[in-house]
């Protein structure tokens, strides 16, 4: 498991940035419907709630989705963007976190018998002098999302 550092690849929109990871036992299969499906989120994570609030165009979880994750009451609605199942998941949040232009990716990849899980994402804060803060929150937020997606999807094993 890694920390948090800058990702590659296309400019981003948000001019803040973090990427984090986990590798996992299971393969790509196991592990895409527990990021791909956002009713199976609560599974997995520190979510005490996660639904499909509007189905995507071509896939219920597909692009134009939009999912609302919560925790006890407080948390976000977002929209999937990317939908490359089963190797790659993007979404903007509509609402919930303090961000603006706020855009994530979780990428999957095979890894031997099991699977690496990048999560990528970029943001401006809402409000000036709160981006020390979010360049903390977020990465270490996410990476709790990466390690319980890896802990969970390894208990499943490779076939489920």
């Amino acid at each position: 498991m890694t920390g948090a550092t800058p990702p590659t690849g296309s400019d981003p929109v948000g001019g803040h940035r973090y990427r984090v990871g986990a590798t996992t036992s299971a393969p790509v299969h196991v592990v895409w419907p527990l990021i791909g499906r956002a009713r199976r989120w609560s599974d997995w994570s520190f979510l005490t709630r996660s639904v499909l609030e509007r189905q995507g165009a071509s896939d219920p979880d597909g692009v134009g989705a939009v999912r609302h994750f919560t925790r006890y009451g407080v948390g976000s609605r977002e929209e999937v963007v990317t939908w490359d199942p089963p190797h790659r998941l993007g979404y903007r949040v509509l609402s919930g976190f303090p961000v603006r232009n706020y855009l994530a990716e979780v990428t999957l990849t095979s890894e031997g018998t099991g699977t690496r899980i990048d999560w990528t994402g970029t943001f401006d804060p809402k409000w000036p002098g709160s981006g020390r803060v979010l360049d903390a929150v977020l990465p270490a937020m996410m990476q709790r999302f990466a390690d319980g997606l890896a802990r969970y999807a390894d208990g499943l094993g490779p076939t489920s």
